[in-house]
């Protein structure tokens, strides 16, 4: 009897080693700014990527007739171009096959070319247009363009805020000068006069001089374009300074970390664009809103949905061409669509997205509300 026992534990133990052996390992590569000022968003990005890699295994995907795994590999680019350059040639080297991220366009521009070279089939959510007007054929945008975010920003002011003037502020990365620039062409389409034009840098955090000189051009509005790590602070210095009119930005300032790092208890006066539909009012973004709650203990930011939904979106690719191909993969999604949570994915001819619905947001307390789906 005891022997019987034995030979079939070690029968069971075989077959578990022969079912881990036929199972294929997925790796995905990520990129985003896990530490440093941006590092909210980063860890918001990768915590959506991390979400649907664990329902994607749940869920026991196969190719050929063989389980698939995916794994995750995490890497913190710093929002450094040249960091992300260093990354970008480390996870061509490992021979990873995809990539979700870079988060900020003015690392995705340098980086995509190695990815070109080394293959690899990117999916970002960088808003810089000129991202996908270089011809990489395996680069996908999952995210929502400057035209679209910068614009939107533009259209909600007149309208909605009836903005006659503005002042304009850019941190100059490449997503900062893109979206302001975006915001501005608009604008003055719109009738929207701007009275000030300043400039800082994604390290700053003194902002009186541009302040004093914004002040005194007395604008109904203040844009700024740059990220959350600089927008928090300048909103403190602009009410110390006693000016009191709306701040508005585009996705990088549309976060909590905003509220938190200007330290004020009042009324933040502050508006932001986001691509995508305001996402809790679908059962899938309420589901996923749900799910990520509960694995996380906090609330989804920025782009926790967007990298889910490239998770997702590779997975369903796997699964429709039976393949793992990076090739065969791209001319897929080029030609396909998916449904996510944060809206659909179909490709134009430069690998925008079709149709990218944009979202002005607000804040109430540290908690970014959205208003309006443009």
């Amino acid at each position: 009897m005891k022997k019987y026992s034995l030979n079939l534990l070690l029968l069971a133990a075989g077959l578990a080693c022969f079912g881990a052996q036929a199972q294929e390992r997925i790796r995905i590569g990520f990129m985003s700014p896990t530490t440093g000022p941006q590092a909210g968003n980063g860890t918001d990005n990768r915590d959506g990527a991390l979400l649907a890699i664990k329902e994607l295994n749940a869920k026991g995907i196969k190719v050929g007739g063989k389980a698939v795994q995916f794994d995750l590999d995490v890497n913190d680019d710093t929002a450094d171009p040249r960091q992300g350059v260093q990354v970008a040639q480390q996870l061509v080297d490992k021979k990873i096959k995809f990539v979700l991220g870079p988060y900020n366009s003015g690392v995705t521009m340098p980086t995509s070319r190695i990815f070109a070279e080394g293959g690899v089939l990117v999916l970002t959510v960088a808003s810089n247009p000129r991202i996908t007007t270089q011809g990489h054929a395996r680069l996908f945008r999952i995210g929502a363009t400057d035209n679209q975010l910068g614009a939107k920003m533009a259209v909600y002011a007149a309208q909605d805020l009836k903005i006659k003037t503005v002042a304009v502020i850019d941190d100059r990365t490449a997503y900062g000068l893109g979206v302001a620039q975006e915001f501005v062409d608009q604008a003055s389409k719109l009738g929207i006069k701007v009275v000030a034009k300043e400039f800082t840098n994604d390290k700053a955090s003194d902002f009186n001089t541009i302040l004093t000189s914004v002040k005194a051009a007395k604008p109904d509005a203040v844009f700024y374009g740059g990220y959350s790590a600089q927008a928090g602070p300048m909103l403190r210095q602009m009410r110390s300074l006693g000016i009191a009119t709306p701040l508005l930005g585009g996705d990088g300032i549309c976060s909590s970390e905003t509220a938190t790092l200007s330290q004020l208890n009042t009324e933040l006066n502050v508006y932001c664009t986001q691509g995508g539909s305001i996402i809790d009012r679908s059962d899938k973004g309420k589901k996923f809103v749900e799910r990520y709650r509960a694995e996380f203990k906090r609330d989804p930011l920025t782009y926790a949905a967007a990298f889910y939904d490239g998770a997702n979106l590779l997975a369903s690719a796997i699964e429709a061409t039976q393949s793992t191909d990076p090739g065969k993969l791209s001319e897929h999604l080029a030609k396909s669509s998916y449904m996510g949570v944060a809206g659909e994915y179909a490709y134009d001819a430069k690998h925008d997205l079709k149709q990218s619905a944009v979202t002005v947001f607000t804040f109430k307390g540290k908690d970014v509300v959205a208003l309006k789906s443009l």
